[in-house]
């Protein structure tokens, strides 16, 4: 592109600042120049005004040239920008020469960042200043000796890659340290553009990263992202006229307008969704950056991690040839690879369209994230899920969730390439969202995440932990609609839990949940608590306990995921005291457990078989929980009929835990088909926790090696436990084993534990009623995405309820049992 300077600017008086501020003002008003172009018309009308000055002041035509370094050498301006020049020259010079060029840089009032230095000067500022370093990878000739800039260029960039294994661990650091003073650029509603996590700062350090050789950032949209960057900066320099990177509130309309953007919340939104990307890729590339230097160094190899060679092809890819290693597996199709959840080989992207769940399940539980290439590879093979989705599904979905912190850079991962929103079309509405309160501190898509990690810590506090988690997930859905946000998430929410095959009950509950989210903290601080009304208020919006209890936790963790100033000791002791109440109204209509269906056919059967037989009898009915045949984890009805004996709940628990079945629910109920005296007929539906089922003959063989007391279950998992590689799981809340209150049942005692699933975990809690001598009359078993929410109906070996110390002595005994 030509530039026009203005006609009384030329090479003839280079040293007349006001002819360049002029040539420089009718270039910043050129109708239809702005972005890049104008930048980098801006940067060579710079070029050949200072190359004027070198030439006027009198330099020697070698060994001296001026160079451009940090954001001017990258060749782009903004109309505020630091001038960064060095002056770079061999052997002595005249004392005058400097000043001669930086007056009248400064008369003409462009700020100047300059310095004077040999090569050798220069190298070894350098290498004891990481910025000067950085500003040395972008250097670009401007005037003088060209031969000159060319070796220092070659020989910062030899520096650079010979030290980067000591000087990217630095360059890591002084981004975090941004992000620790300036915030996250993505969440901001004054947002600094360049020293902000995943603003124009982190741009430099990519490829200043990529300059090693060593690893490179993800470049799909990463471009894209830093334009739209550079493009609000140089809006927001035009409309203050100040060299600023703050987009402040009051700037913000402006700098719209001159971007042509709609408003300042659709000009936030491109702003965080440019940051997200650059944010995103840096997270991609140090782990890649640690992993190359991990591996370098020998602790890949020592820790069990695979050693890494560079193949050409590497260079300015970031890519690199792995040597043989073990993968240990999460999942069905996934396993951990450095540090990472990667797809199995065996794994067919396209025929399991759960499989982005679960990959995202498996790995937000064991503390990793799903790697990039991995999260691409999902999104551009796997069909979107079925309508309603498969059990599966809504698990993994439940399971990522409840992983708590987390969940959160898997989260964003998916998010990243576009999954969340093939999952959940309407977060579009809300994805980048502003929200112009001093109160909130994130953008409502992150909001809504939080509040879902905040009530992971919480799910031990309700009896169904799965709706508490996707109504924090999807309470402020609604802020994409115009008028009264949690009337509209109300609609979207019926809709979405049908989508998501929540049956008819479970989908009246999240629309309760998401209708009145609200409805507890704005009673509580604006109503008398003493008044009837205030209570009635209540139960009328929940109905029923477990609600209450759903929309408490709900409460509470959306407030705690807005920001400090949401949640007060006062605002919770307020909160606290009319739950209270209103549970007191509601005490009587709790949560007993639901009736049992009368027995099958098929149960009946089993059960006067074992009556007969005084043997087990069992039944198996695998079928495929994937879209397709063979596709995903395999589900398994079990049914097995046995006589009533001790220890039968935690010995058949431990067989399925043996061949890799995970329970998902189960059931445990007396039954005395044929008056010969009681049978246990046991229910469980279980998954196979790798996709494979065991044999049926193999599975019936060991339950009845089991029973019999010829395989020892307790030291079988022992022993595998022992042998499998441990790694540092994720904080979860503790269990929680509680007895309930004596109207829950009035022939026996009820004992609910809440856990986090953990293989054997049914077991541990069987072996353990076993020990305190109790029978298990009945019981009810559910596993809701990672958390196992328990009842057992227990009796003494008479028949009759437990006394209340006996009762606390066994919930001892569990709670032991699960450490």
């Amino acid at each position: 592109m030509t530039i026009e300077t203005s006609p009384s600017f030329g090479p003839s008086d280079p040293s007349d600042p006001a002819a360049h501020a002029a040539a420089r003002a009718a270039l910043l008003d050129r109708p239809g120049l702005t972005g890049r172009p104008r930048r980098a018309a801006l940067a060579r009308l710079t070029d050949d005004w200072l190359a004027g000055l070198l030439a006027a002041a009198g330099a020697p035509s070698s060994g001296v040239a001026l160079v451009a370094v940090g954001g001017y050498g990258r060749g782009e301006l903004s109309p505020r920008s630091d001038l960064d020049v060095l002056l770079l020259h061999e052997g002595p010079i005249a004392p005058e020469l400097p000043e001669r060029i930086w007056y009248p840089v400064w008369d003409a009032g462009a700020k100047l960042d300059h310095s004077v230095r040999t090569p050798a000067e220069a190298r070894a500022v350098a290498a004891t200043d990481l910025k000067a370093q950085l500003g040395l990878l972008d250097a670009r000739h401007l005037a003088g000796d060209g031969a000159l800039t060319s070796a220092l260029r070659s020989a910062v960039l030899t520096d650079w890659r010979a030290s980067a294994p000591a000087r990217l661990p630095e360059l890591r650091e002084l981004g975090r340290e941004r992000a620790e003073r300036h915030g996250e650029l993505s969440f901001l509603l004054e947002p600094d553009l360049k020293e902000a996590r995943g603003g124009l700062r982190d741009l430099v350090a990519l490829d200043a990263v990529a300059a090693t050789w060593l690893a490179d950032a993800p470049r799909d949209g990463l471009d894209a992202a830093a334009l739209r960057l550079a493009d609000v900066r140089d809006a927001l320099h035009l409309a203050t006229g100040r060299a600023t990177e703050r987009l402040s509130l009051q700037d913000q309309d402006q700098v719209a307008e001159r971007l042509g953007v709609l408003d300042a919340d659709t000009l936030l939104r491109q702003v965080y969704e440019a940051a997200r990307t650059v944010a995103y890729a840096s997270e991609v590339t140090w782990r890649a950056v640690d992993r190359v230097l991990a591996a370098r160094s020998g602790r890949g190899r020592r820790a069990g991690r695979p050693a890494f060679r560079f193949t050409g092809a590497g260079r300015g890819t970031g890519a690199v040839a792995r040597g043989a290693i073990g993968r240990r597996p999460l999942a069905e199709g996934v396993v951990e690879q450095d540090g990472e959840a990667v797809l199995a080989q065996a794994a067919r992207p396209a025929a399991d369209p759960v499989l982005p769940l679960r990959a995202a399940a498996a790995a937000a539980q064991n503390g990793l994230t799903v790697s990039h290439a991995t999260v691409r590879r999902l999104a551009a093979e796997c069909r979107p899920l079925p309508v309603p989705w498969p059990n599966e599904a809504r698990e993994q979905l439940v399971t990522l969730l409840g992983a708590g912190e987390a969940a959160v850079p898997v989260w964003e991962a998916l998010e990243a390439e576009g999954l969340v929103t093939r999952l959940l079309p309407d977060w579009e509405r809300v994805r980048c969202r502003p929200q112009r309160n001093a109160v909130h501190r994130w953008t409502v898509d992150r909001h809504l995440v939080e509040t879902a990690v905040r009530a992971a810590a919480m799910t031990r506090r309700v009896a169904r932990p799965d709706l508490l988690l996707v109504a924090a997930l999807l309470h402020d859905i609604g802020k994409g609609w115009p008028g009264d946000h949690s009337e509209a998430g109300e609609v979207i929410v019926r809709d979405l839990a049908a989508r998501m095959g929540f049956p008819a009950e479970d989908t009246e509950t999240l629309a309760v949940l998401v209708r009145h989210h609200l409805t507890l903290v704005d009673t509580a601080t604006r109503r008398d608590p003493d008044d009837p009304a205030t209570v009635e208020a209540i139960t009328k919006a929940v109905g029923t306990l477990p609600e209450l209890e759903l929309l408490h936790a709900l409460t509470e963790a959306d407030a705690l995921a807005t920001g400090p100033a949401a949640w007060s000791g006062w605002r919770a002791s307020l909160v606290d005291g009319l739950v209270a109440r209103a549970a007191a109204q509601l005490a009587g209509g709790g949560a007993a457990p639901a009736p049992w269906a009368r027995p099958s056919a098929e149960q009946e059967r089993l059960a006067v078989e074992a009556a007969r037989t005084g043997a087990p009898a069992l039944s198996l009915l695998a079928q495929a929980e994937g879209a397709d045949p063979g596709s995903g984890p395999m589900g398994v009805e079990l049914t097995l009929a046995v006589p009533d004996r001790p220890g039968l709940l935690g010995t058949v628990a431990g067989v399925l835990a043996l061949h890799r079945l995970t329970v998902r629910s189960a059931g445990v109920r007396e039954l005395d088909p044929i008056g010969a005296g009681p049978v246990l007929l046991l229910s469980w539906r279980v998954a196979a926790e790798f996709g494979e089922l065991p044999e049926a003959a193999r599975l019936r063989a060991d339950l009845r090696r089991a029973l019999d007391g010829s395989l020892d279950v307790s030291r079988r998992l022992a022993e595998r436990d022992a042998a499998a590689p441990r790694r540092k799981g994720i904080p979860t809340p503790p269990p929680l084993v509680a007895v309930a209150p004596a109207v829950a049942s009035t022939t026996a005692t009820v004992l609910e534990v809440r856990a986090h699933d953990a293989p054997g975990l049914l077991h541990r809690i069987g072996r353990a009623l076993d020990g305190a001598g109790v029978r298990v009359r009945t019981a009810h078993v559910s596993t809701l995405g990672a958390e196992a929410v328990d009842s057992f109906y227990l009796t003494d070996p008479a028949g009759r309820p437990l006394t209340a110390g006996r009762a606390g002595e066994v919930a001892a005994a569990v709670r032991a049992a699960l450490g």
